[in-house]
Protein backbone atom coordinates (compact mmCIF):
# COMPACT_ATOMS: atom_id res chain seq x y z
CA UNK A 1 0.00 0.00 0.00
CA UNK A 2 1.43 3.34 -1.12
CA UNK A 3 -0.21 6.45 0.32
CA UNK A 4 0.52 10.00 -0.84
CA UNK A 5 0.03 12.45 2.03
CA UNK A 6 -0.10 16.02 0.66
CA UNK A 7 0.76 19.20 2.53
CA UNK A 8 2.30 17.66 5.63
CA UNK A 9 4.51 20.73 5.98
CA UNK A 10 3.40 24.24 5.15
CA UNK A 11 5.50 26.33 2.70
CA UNK A 12 6.91 28.26 5.68
CA UNK A 13 7.91 25.02 7.42
CA UNK A 14 9.56 23.75 4.24
CA UNK A 15 11.48 27.03 3.95
CA UNK A 16 12.61 26.73 7.58
CA UNK A 17 13.81 23.17 7.00
CA UNK A 18 15.70 24.22 3.89
CA UNK A 19 17.39 27.13 5.69
CA UNK A 20 18.47 24.97 8.63
CA UNK A 21 19.74 22.20 6.36
CA UNK A 22 21.56 24.69 4.14
CA UNK A 23 23.57 25.78 7.18
CA UNK A 24 23.96 22.24 8.56
CA UNK A 25 26.83 19.79 8.45
CA UNK A 26 26.47 17.02 5.85
CA UNK A 27 28.26 13.68 6.19
CA UNK A 28 28.49 10.50 4.10
CA UNK A 29 25.08 8.80 4.18
CA UNK A 30 26.67 5.38 4.56
CA UNK A 31 27.16 6.20 8.27
CA UNK A 32 23.61 4.95 8.98
CA UNK A 33 23.57 2.04 6.50
CA UNK A 34 24.16 -1.64 7.14
CA UNK A 35 27.02 -3.45 5.37
CA UNK A 36 24.98 -4.44 2.31
CA UNK A 37 23.07 -1.16 1.99
CA UNK A 38 26.32 0.82 2.30
CA UNK A 39 27.50 -0.68 -1.01
CA UNK A 40 24.35 0.58 -2.75
CA UNK A 41 24.03 3.97 -1.03
CA UNK A 42 25.59 7.20 -2.32
CA UNK A 43 24.20 10.31 -0.66
CA UNK A 44 24.75 12.82 2.14
CA UNK A 45 23.01 13.06 5.52
CA UNK A 46 22.73 15.38 8.47
CA UNK A 47 24.17 13.62 11.56
CA UNK A 48 21.25 12.08 13.43
CA UNK A 49 22.44 13.39 16.82
CA UNK A 50 22.94 16.97 15.62
CA UNK A 51 20.93 19.96 16.89
CA UNK A 52 19.64 20.51 13.35
CA UNK A 53 18.28 16.97 13.08
CA UNK A 54 16.62 17.20 16.50
CA UNK A 55 15.01 20.59 15.80
CA UNK A 56 13.65 19.65 12.39
CA UNK A 57 12.73 16.16 13.54
CA UNK A 58 10.55 17.63 16.30
CA UNK A 59 8.90 19.94 13.75
CA UNK A 60 8.04 16.98 11.51
CA UNK A 61 6.77 14.84 14.39
CA UNK A 62 4.41 17.66 15.38
CA UNK A 63 3.22 17.86 11.77
CA UNK A 64 2.51 14.12 11.73
CA UNK A 65 0.29 14.57 14.76
CA UNK A 66 -2.02 16.83 12.76
CA UNK A 67 -2.18 14.49 9.74
CA UNK A 68 -5.19 12.13 9.91
CA UNK A 69 -4.16 10.52 6.61
CA UNK A 70 -0.69 9.53 7.88
CA UNK A 71 -2.13 8.14 11.10
CA UNK A 72 -4.77 6.16 9.21
CA UNK A 73 -2.17 4.69 6.85
CA UNK A 74 0.59 3.91 9.34
CA UNK A 75 -1.36 3.31 12.58
CA UNK A 76 1.87 4.27 14.35
CA UNK A 77 2.81 2.88 17.73
CA UNK A 78 6.30 4.39 17.64
CA UNK A 79 7.90 6.77 15.14
CA UNK A 80 11.67 6.95 14.86
CA UNK A 81 13.01 10.53 14.85
CA UNK A 82 13.30 11.69 11.23
CA UNK A 83 16.64 11.71 9.41
CA UNK A 84 17.60 14.06 6.57
CA UNK A 85 19.35 13.21 3.33
CA UNK A 86 20.57 14.92 0.19
CA UNK A 87 21.28 13.59 -3.30
CA UNK A 88 23.50 15.73 -5.52
CA UNK A 89 24.39 15.10 -9.19
CA UNK A 90 25.58 11.52 -9.67
CA UNK A 91 24.22 10.32 -6.33
CA UNK A 92 21.57 7.62 -5.90
CA UNK A 93 20.64 4.55 -3.87
CA UNK A 94 20.37 1.22 -5.67
CA UNK A 95 17.71 -1.41 -4.91
CA UNK A 96 17.45 -2.29 -1.24
CA UNK A 97 15.01 -3.16 1.54
CA UNK A 98 15.11 -1.19 4.79
CA UNK A 99 16.39 -2.92 7.91
CA UNK A 100 13.72 -4.67 9.97
CA UNK A 101 14.79 -3.44 13.41
CA UNK A 102 16.05 0.02 14.35
CA UNK A 103 17.62 1.30 17.58
CA UNK A 104 15.78 4.25 19.13
CA UNK A 105 18.30 7.06 19.77
CA UNK A 106 18.81 7.90 23.43
CA UNK A 107 16.86 4.89 24.66
CA UNK A 108 18.03 1.38 25.43
CA UNK A 109 15.39 -0.17 23.21
CA UNK A 110 14.65 -1.09 19.62
CA UNK A 111 11.60 -0.93 17.39
CA UNK A 112 10.36 -2.89 14.40
CA UNK A 113 10.34 -0.89 11.17
CA UNK A 114 6.98 -1.68 9.57
CA UNK A 115 6.32 1.50 7.59
CA UNK A 116 8.77 3.69 5.66
CA UNK A 117 8.10 7.35 4.93
CA UNK A 118 9.85 9.90 2.72
CA UNK A 119 8.99 13.59 3.09
CA UNK A 120 10.13 15.67 0.10
CA UNK A 121 11.81 19.03 0.83
CA UNK A 122 12.67 20.09 -2.73
CA UNK A 123 10.23 20.83 -5.55
CA UNK A 124 10.28 18.42 -8.52
CA UNK A 125 11.39 21.16 -10.92
CA UNK A 126 14.56 21.75 -8.89
CA UNK A 127 16.15 18.48 -9.97
CA UNK A 128 16.15 15.78 -12.65
CA UNK A 129 16.28 12.10 -11.72
CA UNK A 130 15.96 11.33 -8.02
CA UNK A 131 12.66 9.45 -8.28
CA UNK A 132 11.89 7.11 -5.39
CA UNK A 133 11.01 3.86 -7.16
CA UNK A 134 9.01 1.41 -5.05
CA UNK A 135 8.16 -2.14 -6.10
CA UNK A 136 4.93 -3.80 -5.03
CA UNK A 137 2.74 -6.60 -6.37
CA UNK A 138 1.47 -4.31 -9.16
CA UNK A 139 4.93 -3.33 -10.45
CA UNK A 140 7.26 -0.38 -9.98
CA UNK A 141 6.03 3.08 -8.96
CA UNK A 142 8.19 6.18 -9.48
CA UNK A 143 7.46 8.86 -6.87
CA UNK A 144 8.51 12.51 -7.12
CA UNK A 145 6.33 14.76 -4.98
CA UNK A 146 5.99 18.49 -4.25
CA UNK A 147 7.96 19.89 -1.32
CA UNK A 148 6.02 19.31 1.90
CA UNK A 149 4.31 16.13 0.61
CA UNK A 150 5.26 12.62 1.67
CA UNK A 151 4.87 9.02 0.55
CA UNK A 152 4.09 6.23 3.03
CA UNK A 153 4.84 2.62 2.04
CA UNK A 154 5.60 -0.78 3.59
CA UNK A 155 9.16 -1.09 4.87
CA UNK A 156 9.20 -4.57 3.33
CA UNK A 157 9.19 -3.00 -0.16
CA UNK A 158 12.17 -3.21 -2.51
CA UNK A 159 12.95 0.38 -3.48
CA UNK A 160 15.63 2.70 -4.85
CA UNK A 161 16.44 6.35 -5.54
CA UNK A 162 17.35 7.04 -9.15
CA UNK A 163 20.61 8.94 -9.77
CA UNK A 164 20.39 12.73 -9.87
CA UNK A 165 21.32 14.24 -13.24
CA UNK A 166 20.60 17.92 -12.41
CA UNK A 167 20.16 19.87 -9.20
CA UNK A 168 19.79 18.39 -5.74
CA UNK A 169 17.06 16.42 -3.94
CA UNK A 170 16.59 16.92 -0.19
CA UNK A 171 14.21 14.97 1.99
CA UNK A 172 13.41 13.67 5.44
CA UNK A 173 12.88 9.96 5.99
CA UNK A 174 11.83 7.86 8.94
CA UNK A 175 10.29 4.59 10.03
CA UNK A 176 7.25 3.71 12.13
CA UNK A 177 6.39 0.65 14.12
CA UNK A 178 2.72 0.11 13.43
CA UNK A 179 0.14 -1.17 15.87
CA UNK A 180 -0.73 -3.58 13.02
CA UNK A 181 2.45 -5.14 11.63
CA UNK A 182 0.84 -7.08 8.77
CA UNK A 183 0.81 -5.02 5.54
CA UNK A 184 -2.38 -6.64 4.26
CA UNK A 185 -4.32 -6.10 7.48
CA UNK A 186 -3.11 -2.52 7.65
CA UNK A 187 -4.24 -1.90 4.05
CA UNK A 188 -7.71 -3.30 4.79
CA UNK A 189 -8.06 -1.04 7.82
CA UNK A 190 -6.95 1.95 5.78
CA UNK A 191 -9.50 1.23 3.03
CA UNK A 192 -12.20 0.80 5.66
CA UNK A 193 -11.19 4.05 7.36
CA UNK A 194 -11.38 5.96 4.09
CA UNK A 195 -14.76 4.40 3.33
CA UNK A 196 -16.09 5.43 6.72
CA UNK A 197 -14.83 8.98 6.15
CA UNK A 198 -16.74 9.09 2.86
CA UNK A 199 -19.92 7.67 4.39
CA UNK A 200 -19.82 10.20 7.23
CA UNK A 201 -19.86 12.97 4.65
CA UNK A 202 -23.29 11.81 3.50
CA UNK A 203 -24.85 10.35 6.66
CA UNK A 204 -25.32 11.48 10.23
CA UNK A 205 -22.86 10.14 12.80
CA UNK A 206 -25.60 8.05 14.45
CA UNK A 207 -26.83 6.54 11.17
CA UNK A 208 -26.90 2.72 11.60
CA UNK A 209 -24.66 2.17 8.56
CA UNK A 210 -22.03 4.61 9.85
CA UNK A 211 -22.17 3.07 13.33
CA UNK A 212 -21.85 -0.47 11.94
CA UNK A 213 -18.84 0.38 9.78
CA UNK A 214 -17.11 2.24 12.62
CA UNK A 215 -17.75 -0.68 14.96
CA UNK A 216 -16.30 -3.09 12.41
CA UNK A 217 -13.18 -0.93 12.07
CA UNK A 218 -12.52 -0.75 15.79
CA UNK A 219 -13.19 -4.42 16.38
CA UNK A 220 -10.77 -5.40 13.61
CA UNK A 221 -8.19 -3.02 15.07
CA UNK A 222 -8.80 -4.54 18.51
CA UNK A 223 -8.23 -8.00 17.06
CA UNK A 224 -5.04 -7.14 15.13
CA UNK A 225 -3.33 -4.43 17.17
CA UNK A 226 -0.16 -5.22 19.12
CA UNK A 227 0.61 -2.71 21.89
Amino acid sequence: MLVHVPGVLTPDEVALCRARLEAGEWIDGRATAGPQAARAKHNLQIPEDSATARELGDLILRALGRSPLFNAAALPLRVLPPLFNRYDVGMGFRNHVDGAVRAIPGLNMRMRADVSTTLFLTAPEEYDGGELVIKDTFGHHAVKLPAGDMIVYPATSLHRVEPITRGSRWSAFFWSQSMVKDDGQRALLFDLDQGITGVRGRLTDDDPAAVALTSCYHNLLRRWAEL
